[in-house]
Parts: C-alpha cells; structure tokens; sequence
C-alpha cells in the first residue's frame, strides 16, 4: 500500500515516520509512505502558498493552484487517482471499521491544511472524503495525517508481528481491550490477578473476554450495539447490569 501525505511540513511528518514500528515497517517495504512538500508546486517566486480570504478575516487561506499541482503530479507519477483524504473537524470522525476499510485501499493520498484551511474550491475539485480526528481544532492537518497513516499502516500485513497484535486491541471488535499487566507481580499493594500466573489458556481468554465487556459496559456503552456478541456474553452482561441495579 501507498499512502502520500500532501503537506507544507514534510520534515514534521517524517520526523514520526521514521520511528518506532512505522519507521521499520516503511524499511522493510511493508507500507510506502511518502511526504510531499505543497510549496514545491506554488509558481509565486517567493513560493508563497496563501493568501487573505475574500470577504475579510482573520489569518490566511492556502490556494488553490499549488494544492492542485501537486495533486495532478501525483496522480500522473502514479498513472492513478489515489483516494484522497482531506483532514478536516468538519470531517467524519475517523472510526475503526473506516480504518479496515481504507487499509484495503491501494492508493491513498492525505491533504493537510494549515492556517485557516484552504480553498473551498479544491475541496469540492479533488477531495474524495473529509476525516476529522475528534471534536476540536489543531493548528494543521499535519497531526492528524500522521494518526490517519499510523492507524492505516498497523494494519496492513507486515507491519506488526501477527494479527492478534491488533484485533483484540480495544475498538477493533467494538469492544476496549481487557487490562495487561507485565513485571513485577506486586507493585504498591496491587497484584497481578492470579488468573493470568495460571497457566490455563481457556480461563483467561474467558477472563480477558469478561474484561473487555465489562470494561466496554462501564465506560463506554455507546459500542456494545456494534459488538459481535455470544450468548455466554449477553449473559455475562445482564448479570452486570443486574448487579450495577442492586447497588
């Protein structure tokens, strides 16, 4: 898979690229990532990218023209159209199950704003679908981008050691992910629960499965209507709310 970020900070993004699981993963070939920097394609001769909004305003819009070279560029150099991605707060809030789906893509390309956002007109020109990260604003599509290709790239074959590494990680089966503990065995009074030094692989998946419902019941019960869930679950969850009804 290839994702290209269109941006006016490539050296931002490939600052967080280049580390940690994505950082091996682009090394070994197991996602392209690529950063193109905007201004390279402004034909202002002091590369000027923006301008001040007609109709007055405060701060200032980027154009048109050098968003849309560098899309057309990208686009010939590819001999495709990638799906392109504008991030915005006036998106859809990115979901899980819109991860899987464009992880399944072959060609993505994420437009970054800045300022005060761009020019309505390329939107409406070239954008295939505006993504939002969560209800707030930030200074640029830059972080954003980066959470988009991260959460794209650790899906991908590859990436990371094996599948489980990410389905039963929370928000993957609409469920949270149970609590992990690791060494020491007690820190400050608090033991790891003796189920997980047992041994028996059948109880703590059962565990790890009561875990994820009940932590998804408490704390965010809005996801149980998406869950794929048995009838040893429905069970488990009926006796929880009938204890949360007794207390």
């Amino acid at each position: 898979m290839r994702i290209d970020i269109l941006t006016l900070f490539p050296e931002m993004c490939e600052g967080v690229l280049g580390e940690s699981i994505i950082g091996r993963a682009r090394q070994e070939r197991a996602v392209e990532i690529n950063c193109v920097q905007i201004r390279d394609y402004s034909t202002d001769k002091h590369k000027r990218v923006d301008d001040t909004p007609y109709g007055g305003g405060t701060g200032m819009v980027m154009q048109v023209q050098p968003i849309y070279d560098c899309y057309t560029d990208l686009c010939n150099k590819l001999g495709t159209k990638p799906h392109l991605i504008f991030m915005s707060p006036q998106g859809k809030v990115l979901t899980q199950q819109r991860v899987k789906e464009l992880s399944e893509m072959e060609n993505i390309a994420i437009l970054c704003g800045h300022y005060e956002g761009v020019d309505e007109r390329v939107i409406e020109e070239i954008v295939d679908e505006e993504i939002s990260i969560g209800d707030y604003v930030l200074t640029g599509g830059e972080l954003p981008a980066l959470v988009l290709a991260d959460s794209i790239s650790r899906m991908l074959p590859g990436v990371l050691a094996n599948e489980s590494a990410f389905s039963e990680e929370s928000h993957y089966s609409s469920l949270l992910e149970y609590p992990q503990y690791t060494r020491p065995y007690e820190w400050h009074g608090k033991a790891v629960p003796d189920i997980l030094l047992s041994g028996h692989h059948a109880n703590i998946e059962k565990w790890r499965r009561q875990q994820s419902l009940e932590r998804t019941y408490l704390r965010r019960p809005d996801m149980l209507s998406k869950a794929e869930l048995g009838k040893k679950d429905i069970e488990f969850l009926r006796e929880l709310k009938k204890q949360a009804k007794e207390k």
